[in-house]
């Protein structure tokens, strides 16, 4: 991120200038703020209950638009009831857990609003997973059943005799509209389409008993090392979200919302569609994100709103210009990533009005968000937080004589940490012994805890902040983290590989850090054309795409510590640069299906961004 800048730093005087456009969102912002912070754990709240009442207020508005398919909320709430009446006649209720595998299409969103109404919990698994680290996520949290669809299905079939749910507990959507034609379910699963069809389409009477403290999602994290770790979303957290994110957002029933992101992210699930709830507008949804269809969906659509992430946006930027730029209705976009190097030129080109960045982590207790409408911030946080002193090589906080931490001054980056209260707590991992270790105690004062981030920020005034790099064995990529150790451990399967060592690299004009792996090879072992391709399919076999190791770096010996930590600081500063190493450098070239060496004109191509990674 570019450094700070006197025209970054917020002042009060600043905020006052921008009061006037402000001003007309202020009603909406209480009546959001009341939803939010009014309430306790035991309070009825959530995701389901939001939606009930988005139907009361617009039943025969548009409320999902999904290809050629189009759902008005009554529509689509009377599709989500048939659904949690049936998943109830099978004796499933509030605190079980169902894994939801489907990519982003109407089942996704019929079926999480339909277990939100039970207050069972939607494990959300992200389907680019497979084989080892599938397994890994659905019997991480025990879920009673897992409802897959037919494009991940061959995923599950891969895994299933090692999950830990019952035979008949597998049930399936066909890859199709399946409110016009349910399909013939595979053998071993239930046709959930066709199974629900003679159950009633009345609200349950659940929903009002859904409290804050019940489960809404599950949502996973890398974390920091190892497999996927699964957060708890409860539906006090979610409510929080839409009476602040939602209402900030200030959607309305002609609104409509572009949606690309993943929906098994709390960015896309959570944040970008909570602001539709709350405006009662329609949330239009593609499986994946293209380039070339961003606008003319845009246009197709009639959207008016777009969530992003950083590299989605670099990607429309990277298009060429075109008379169509301006040719649609978006004037405001949520989200998070967006580069500094970019975002005034993005709002010029497109006809931005408004960019609600904003910060937040899935297990988290800390949030900012961008409702001045500033440039290059993460925004305003109303919750309790604090950016420290932290010194990045003994990777440690700072403290004082009396051994408390020391916070930043306006300007300076630090380490963000959230402030655990009643109001903003930390709900926390699975596992209690990860939640050890994100929690510092006797920060300022004896008896008090914060939750660490594991991010730096710059302190800019006036409670705003700015993102800048993130620490620890975690790296973004693709909008996604990537965990080092995850990676290291299938690199390590490779049977010519004895070790490997991942970190993320920069590669210029792109977000975030490409996966880059340090190996070593067995003794007398040595990369042959064939291991280059053969080492390109096992790790989009066991891995996602974005932590797939865009470069290898093949070393004689890992270099540690005295305390046998990787000097990852090293390897990062040479990155893949021919000139900084004699060690052998690969890189996987986008379109390609095996490593090739990295000559000077290639490296002078990737520094040149001539290759699109």
């Amino acid at each position: 991120m570019k450094q700070s800048t006197q025209t970054d730093l917020i002042s009060i005087r600043d905020v006052a200038a921008r009061l006037p456009k402000f001003i007309n969102k202020v009603p909406n912002i209480i009546s959001g703020l009341k939803q939010a912070y009014i309430r306790t754990p035991n309070t009825p709240a959530g995701l389901g209950l939001a939606f009930e009442r988005a139907v009361k207020r617009n039943p025969y508005g548009d409320a999902l638009l999904f290809e050629d398919q189009r759902y008005s909320y009554q529509e689509l709430n009377e599709w989500a009831n048939q659904i949690a009446h049936y998943y109830l006649s099978k004796g499933i209720k509030k605190s079980d857990v169902i894994a939801v595998i489907i990519e982003n299409r109407s089942e996704l969103i019929a079926t999480v609003i339909a277990l939100a109404k039970m207050g069972v919990t939607s494990a959300l698994v992200n389907t680019a997973q497979t084989g080892k680290v599938l397994t890994h996520s659905i019997n991480l949290v025990k879920p009673i059943a897992v409802i897959v669809g037919e494009e991940c299905r061959q995923a599950v079939d891969d895994v299933r005799q090692d999950l830990n749910v019952k035979a008949d507990h597998f049930y399936w959507f066909a890859d199709q509209a399946t409110r016009e034609n349910t399909g013939i379910a595979p053998a071993n699963y239930v046709n959930l389409a066709e199974i629900i069809t003679p159950f009633p389409t009345f609200n349950v009477a659940t929903t009002h008993s859904v409290k804050g403290k019940d489960g809404l999602f599950y949502i996973y994290t890398s974390g920091t090392t190892g497999l996927p770790k699964a957060v708890i979303f409860t539906n006090s957290r979610w409510t929080l979200a839409y009476g602040t994110y939602g209402h900030i957002l200030n959607l309305h029933e002609d609104d409509v919302m572009y949606v690309t992101l993943p929906l098994y992210h709390a960015t896309g699930m959570v944040v970008c569609w909570c602001g539709v709830i709350a405006g009662s507008a329609a949330l239009a949804i593609r499986r994946k994100y293209s380039t070339t269809a961003f606008w003319n969906d845009v246009r197709k659509y009639k959207a008016s709103a777009i969530g992003y992430v950083g590299e989605l946006c670099r990607y429309l930027m990277d298009a060429p210009p075109s008379a169509n730029d301006r040719a649609h209705r978006v004037t405001k976009m949520i989200g998070n990533g967006m580069r500094p190097n970019i975002w005034s030129k993005f709002k010029d080109r497109f006809g931005i009005e408004e960019v609600l960045e904003l910060y937040a982590s899935s297990e988290g207790n800390v949030g900012f968000s961008n409702i001045f409408n500033f440039d290059n911030t993460v925004g305003f946080s109303p919750t309790p937080y604090a950016i420290i002193q932290f010194d990045k090589e003994k990777n440690a906080a700072v403290h004082d004589a009396k051994g408390r931490c020391i916070k930043v001054n306006k300007g300076e980056v630090g380490l963000l940490i959230g402030k655990i209260t009643n109001r903003s707590p930390f709900d926390g991992y699975t596992d209690e012994k990860n939640n050890q270790s994100v929690i510092m105690k006797d920060v300022f004062k004896k008896g008090d805890s914060y939750f660490i981030t594991g991010d730096l920020v710059r302190d800019i005034g006036f409670r705003h902040a700015q993102f800048v790099d993130r620490l620890g064995d975690t790296f973004r990529w693709k909008g996604e983290n990537v965990s080092t150790t995850e990676v290291e451990n299938i690199c390590s399967e490779y049977p010519k590989i004895s070790e490997a060592v991942v970190y993320g690299v920069e590669i210029p004009n792109t977000n975030g850090r490409a996966g880059m792996a340090a190996i070593t090879l067995h003794e007398g072992a040595e990369l042959t054309d064939e291991d280059l391709s053969e080492m390109v399919t096992l790790f989009q076999k066991d891995l996602p795409a974005y932590a797939v190791p865009v470069f290898l770096r093949v070393q004689e010996v890992v270099e540690t510590t005295g305390t046998f930590k990787y000097q990852k600081n090293k390897l990062k500063e040479q990155s893949y640069d021919p000139g900084k190493t004699s060690d052998r450098l690969l890189v996987l070239l986008p379109g390609h299906s095996a490593y090739c060496d990295i000559s000077p004109e290639i490296f002078s191509n990737i520094e040149a961004y001539k290759y699109r990674f």
